[in-house]
């Protein structure tokens, strides 16, 4: 391994620097050093914005690294930062006006200290001892402007002096043309520098981070910051020690030459200092990360309170409301106006009754495709402006849990296109503190609800999803006394279940035909079934007619079972978006009477409703009308033994009608034996949602609460339910 070659008459108080320097960095103990920096400290209460003066420093350091990457191949590549904010640069001049003194002081002292044959250590104490007043971010940004200068001018001489005299002299006093004709041994310093150069800045802009946190959202006995302030001390003092060790390099190669510079032991100190800095910056980072968490909690602790005292506010429009929830701003319209294709401002839901439509990016096309039906056939059908009502579709994609991507933005925008309402123009104007709000305020988890904002901003709705399934736009202006009012006009006929759903069914209903509605996914029952029904059918010599309505769930069976029945003329049948429209209509009817509070088992028409999602759990089952009048609802337990048996009753028909026949016969049978009732409602349902108890429609006796993992290809992958 070479040594260190020294020219004739090179100053040996520089040898002195970096052995004395190696000799105090490896002994050193930090916590006996603390007291001794500690010592130096005697702020004045002077405060200083240190951020301008730091971005030039950046782009002083970044540039120069810059340059040394086209004199020097194979160098760490450096980026740049241009400083071209002219507020930015007003403000550092207006600092410098003050600082320029001190900051040339600092520049001579370590010059000085240097060559006087100070170690590094004695040179950082001097310099915290000149800096005193300042605190501790002041200190170390001075410090790294005072090199920045020294460090920029080195490489703005090398980088003109062949085409500028003037800077060909000056480098030529600097030895640069030397230094740069031995470039290649130089390299593993200048590497070095360089790194070191970095995890200087990367400290700095920490500790500077740390000063401009908010004092209102911190106190000092918050255990991040208050380690932070233990430590930014020692932090200072170590990059402080850095400069210098970076400023005594340079020094050297301008004042002892090029042969200097061959030496791979400077290098290796370099490195090792850059190590120790590096240590401190994780450390710190840490506490940085710990304490803007704790930021961004408080202050969406506080967005999330005003925008809760706001909806308990009264207001004389929607607008501060609106504004709350989607972006509060003026620099852009926030909304995409689905009808005309642009973006548009909230001004456009100035007092009007709106319908927040809150979902994930998961909604599915069937709620999109019957939600548009009801809308456009609102449009249609108005016939007074405070009838119409305006959805906004609020999109909720948590940040935090979910990183934004390619293939999410082109799903988003997917959806958006086909929207004819309006929209947030992006997820990202949602605040998270909405996110929040939406979720514990309105319960929202996956699947979408619709919220309904009068003209003046008061929810009357906390969820009219429901209503819009079962009543469509006939629910207007969709408050919960409009639902309670509905659900009094309501009775347990097949219009409840078919309504909007297949005018084919209605016209049965309208000439007074029996009608067998059924479900499963046996396609053998239902062979079983409809065979037997048709032929008791003609021999009673009654009008029937049959359709099926598949399952909630098991979407590609039911599909197969649809085809079969349909190739076999078994019955009428319906498509996916009809049979989807119809369990959600079933579920709907539940869960509006579970969010009104009115669940009661006492009635009948409840009841009826419940035993139906029941039997969509296990087997098949069929509901009985004649005309508009339901006869029977029944498990395929029952209704199919009540059928086989008709040579048991039919002798009945002619004096107690059909349809009382099969009720009495039906009813005989249930009394025997009866199914076991089950209900599943999704874990992400939400409070308010999932009620607390539930009596079972057969028996009438409480229910058991359980809990139950499904796996589900055809729908969702893996859902917690409750029966």
């Amino acid at each position: 391994m070479a040594g260190k070659l020294i020219l004739p008459g090179s100053n040996p108080s520089t040898q002195q620097l970096i052995k004395g320097d190696r000799s105090m960095f490896m002994t050193s103990d930090d916590n006996v050093m603390l007291k001794q920096i500690q010592a130096t400290h005697n702020p004045d209460g002077r405060d200083i914005d240190v951020k301008p003066i730091l971005n030039i420093v950046e782009d002083i350091l970044s540039r120069a690294t810059m340059t040394v990457d086209s004199i020097l191949p194979g160098v760490i590549h450096g980026h740049a930062q241009s400083v071209e904010d002219k507020a930015q640069q007003t403000s550092a001049v207006a600092m410098l006006d003050a600082l320029s003194y001190i900051i040339d002081r600092i520049s001579c002292e370590i010059a000085y200290k240097s060559f006087g044959g100070e170690d590094g250590h004695q040179t950082t104490v001097s310099l915290l001892n000149m800096l005193s007043n300042y605190s501790w971010d002041a200190k170390l940004v001075l410090t790294l402007a005072a090199f920045a200068l020294h460090y920029g001018e080195f490489w703005l001489l090398a980088q003109i002096y062949s085409s500028n005299q003037l800077a060909k002299a000056m480098a030529i006093l600097k030895q640069l043309p030397i230094i740069m004709e031995h470039s290649g041994p130089l390299k593993p310093k200048f590497d070095a520098l360089n790194n070191l150069i970095r995890v200087m800045l990367d400290l700095t802009r920490c500790i500077v981070a740390f000063k401009e946190l908010p004092s209102a959202y911190f106190t000092h006995d918050v255990p991040a910051l208050a380690a932070a302030a233990n430590t930014i001390p020692t932090a200072v003092y170590w990059a402080m020690r850095g400069v210098v060790a970076c400023a005594a390099q340079i020094s050297s190669l301008t004042s002892i030459g090029h042969e200097y510079g061959t030496s791979t032991m400077e290098a290796w100190e370099l490195s090792t200092l850059a190590h120790k800095i590096n240590n401190i910056y994780e450390h710190l980072s840490k506490q940085l990360n710990i304490c803007n968490q704790l930021l961004e909690e408080r202050r969406n602790n506080e967005s999330y309170d005003a925008l809760r005292n706001i909806f308990e506010m009264i207001h004389i429009d929607n607008m501060k409301v609106l504004k709350a929830l989607i972006y509060a701003r003026d620099d852009q319209p926030p909304l995409f106006d689905g009808s005309t294709k642009r973006r548009v401002n909230l001004e456009v839901l100035r007092r009007k009754n709106v319908l927040l439509l809150i979902s994930s990016l998961d909604i599915s096309p069937d709620e999109l495709s019957i939600l548009e039906q009801i809308y456009n056939e609102s449009r249609q059908h108005a016939t007074r402006l405070d009838n119409l009502y305006e959805v906004v579709w609020i999109p909720i994609v948590d940040r935090r849990v979910q990183q934004w991507t390619d293939p999410m933005q082109k799903q988003f925008e997917s959806l958006q296109s086909t929207m004819p309402w309006y929209s947030v123009h992006h997820p990202s104007l949602i605040d998270r503190a909405v996110i929040r709000f939406v979720k514990e305020r309105w319960h929202f988890r996956n699947k979408p609800i619709l919220v309904v904002l009068d003209p003046q901003g008061r929810v009357v709705s906390p969820n009219a999803i429901h209503m819009m399934w079962i009543w469509g736009s006939n629910a207007f202006p969709f408050t919960s006394l409009r639902e309670e009012n509905l659900w009094k006009e309501e009775t347990w006929k097949l219009e409840l279940l078919v309504n909007g759903i297949d005018q084919t069914v209605l016209n049965w209903i309208r000439d007074e035909k029996y009608i067998f509605v059924y479900g499963g996914d046996d396609i053998e029952w239902i062979r079983r079934f409809t065979t037997t029904a048709r032929s008791v059918a003609q021999s009673a010599r009654i009008p029937l007619e049959m359709v099926y309505v598949g399952k909630s769930s098991k979407k590609e069976q039911v599909r197969k079972i649809v085809a079969t029945i349909t190739n076999e003329k078994l019955s009428h049948t319906w498509q996916d978006l009809m049979i989807w429209f119809f369990w959600t209509r079933l579920e709907s009817m539940l869960f509006s009477k579970i969010q009104l509070g009115r669940l009661d088992d006492q009635d009948p028409m409840m009841q009826e409703i419940k035993k139906l999602l029941s039997y969509d759990k296990s087997g098949g089952w069929a509901v009985l009308s004649r005309g508009a009048e339901v006869v029977v609802n029944g498990h395929g337990t029952k209704v199919m033994p009540t059928l086989l048996e008709y040579d048991l009753w039919k002798e009945h028909v002619a004096t107690k009608g059909f349809d009382r026949s099969f009720k009495d016969h039906h009813d005989m049978l249930h009394g025997t034996e009866h199914p076991c009732c089950r209900f599943e409602f999704l874990s992400t349902a939400g409070t308010g949602r999932i009620p607390e108890g539930m009596k079972c429609p057969e028996c009438l006796r409480a229910m058991e609460k359980y809990i139950t993992f499904c796996c589900c290809h055809d729908e969702n992958p893996s859902t917690a339910a409750f029966y």
